[in-house]
């Protein structure tokens, strides 16, 4: 299905799907005159004091589906970049790395300046950095990088730091109206590193000088220290230096996590301040763990990308971060198959839709208008079953059944369900097989179990999953299961040794009905619960 510029702009301009509403909004901005700059600037942050969490890559990732919505809507050319405070001082050894005694060693010390626990790079901070790059290229995104570090020592902040220093009243209210009274009495906007410690040091400034530029404190021996605010010497707080840095690039857009959402105010007063105009915003809310708690880099719970991309695509992982951004998300293993299979959906609807369908379908937003076809015959939580009755680690066990379910498919010509396979293997491993509880019947599911048996014998050879569907509700409801999802249930338990598991009747499809029959009189005999 071909569609004209004009006609996707136009589907583009009334879609519900929520980059578009945020791109439209965007587009407001310049009403009136394109940006003096010549182009939109969308940023996201990162605080590399840890590694790398998945909630950093969900904030690039549903920057890219805002930008690129909006490249449908405007011909104002874009940027992104990804910018990393990576001059804040280490405050906290994170649980996840190597090395924490050495690394105590350097409490305070800008994150570019302590050394890196694996022995990779020249620091902490440029470790953490290369780890952002390569998740961000994994994903194949578009942006630039900036370090925080690159940025004050390389004077591109000079001019916005003499602004502060120039209006640092003005800046003060803000930030002191904002602080308990005891904090209120040592606090400054700016931050000296400490030419003798080489630490950021939080303690009161005893002189901003306007004219000069510097800022005099006392360092931390009690000696009289005066410095230029420019030139990578002295740093900003980090609710002022999210505003100032607003100012400095010209921001358009950034969105960060709803623990941000009441420093708003705050981030767009300080940039005002300082001379620019605050930028739109979106909020997001967080990421949770297995037990409700928000994801840390520096505890390190949660999934990591390679985490998840050990047990499925990049895709899936792209597909859960477009889901509801405004709605906490729990992220564990367990979210992985419905994901897969859920963004396997949406490549198959994808197919047969209209144009303002397409634009309101998440893959579009994943792949940018480039949508690939869905190869994907079989579901992930179908692969998921068949791996634990097969009982193999091995991909090509799989492809034997798969192939007698879809003579055509082939792993050259269906990657996606080659790739699943072997995803599907690993995450049976290490999450499906450890928590799997068989149990023997009771005397209606074994009398049921026994009756499916007979009627699949009548089927064998025989592969059409809806009919053999029929015959499972048949089943069920001769044998008096109300509702019949317990029969259901029965089914998962005794044969998979769990409680939920996929459309039955496309599993005997994919299995072979011989296959499921011996494997119901398996669990009729109680050698699933002994093995």
């Amino acid at each position: 299905m071909r569609v004209e510029m004009s006609d996707l702009r136009d589907a583009a301009m009334s879609s519900k799907a929520w980059p578009f509403e945020e791109a439209r909004r965007l587009l407001k901005r310049y009403e009136k005159a394109p940006p003096e700059k010549g182009y939109v600037l969308f940023e996201t942050g990162y605080g590399p004091s840890g590694l790398p969490h998945i909630g950093t890559f969900g904030e690039v990732a549903r920057t890219t589906m805002i930008r690129r919505a909006f490249e449908v809507i405007s011909d104002i050319p874009t940027r992104l970049i990804c910018f990393s405070d990576d001059m804040d001082g280490m405050r906290k050894v994170p649980d996840n790395v190597p090395e924490p005694a050495m690394l105590r060693e350097h409490m305070q010390r800008p994150l570019t300046s302590v050394p890196d626990p694996f022995g990779k790079f020249e620091s902490f901070g440029h470790h953490n950095n290369a780890m952002l790059r390569r998740f961000l290229d994994t994903f194949g995104f578009e942006y630039e990088f900036i370090s925080a570090t690159d940025f004050y020592k390389s004077g591109q902040f000079d001019a916005v730091l003499l602004r502060a220093a120039e209006r640092y009243d003005a800046l003060m209210k803000v930030m002191l109206a904002s602080l308990r009274d005891e904090r209120q009495q040592t606090y400054s906007i700016f931050l000296p590193i400490s030419p003798q410690s080489g630490r950021v040091l939080y303690v009161p400034i005893k002189e901003v000088n306007a004219a000069q530029g510097t800022i005099t404190f006392d360092d931390e021996d009690g000696t009289e220290t005066t410095l230029p605010v420019t030139g990578g010497q002295v740093k900003l707080q980090w609710k002022p230096d999210f505003g100032a840095r607003w100012a400095a690039l010209d921001v358009d857009f950034e969105m960060y996590g709803k623990d941000h959402s009441t420093n708003t105010p705050i981030y767009d007063a300080i940039c005002e301040i300082l001379g620019g105009r605050k930028p739109e915003h979106f909020t997001y809310e967080l990421f949770l763990d297995e037990n409700g708690e928000k994801i840390s880099k520096s505890k390190g719970n949660g999934l990591t990308i390679d985490e998840w991309l050990t047990y499925a695509s990049t895709e899936s992982l792209s597909y859960f971060m477009y889901q509801k951004p405004k709605t906490a998300k729990r992220m564990y293993f367990d979210v992985i198959p419905k994901a897969v299979d859920e963004y396997h959906q949406q490549l198959r609807a994808y197919a047969t839709q209209d144009s303002q369908a397409r634009l309101n379908n998440p893959v579009w937003h994943i792949h940018g208008g480039d949508v690939p076809e869905s190869r994907m015959v079989v579901p992930f939580a179908m692969l998921l079953n068949l791996a634990s009755v097969a009982g193999t680690e091995d991909k090509e066990t799989l492809w034997g059944f798969i192939r007698r379910y879809a003579p055509d498919a082939r792993p050259d010509t269906h990657p996606d369900l080659d790739a699943a396979a072997g995803f599907a293997l690993r995450y049976f491993k290490d999450f499906v097989a450890p928590a799997r509880v068989f149990r023997l019947p009771d005397a209606r599911e074994r009398a049921a179990l026994q009756d499916l048996a007979d009627r699949l014998q009548a089927h064998l050879g025989e592969t059409d999953a809806e009919a053999l569907q029929t015959v499972v509700f048949a089943v069920g409801t001769d044998h008096g299961f109300d509702p019949l999802r317990d029969w259901f249930k029965a089914l998962y338990e005794v044969l998979f040794g769990q409680s939920q598991g996929p459309r039955f009747g496309g599993f005997i499809a994919l299995y072979g009905v011989a296959e499921s029959i011996d494997l119901i009189k398996r669990g009729l005999a109680g050698e699933l619960v002994a093995a």
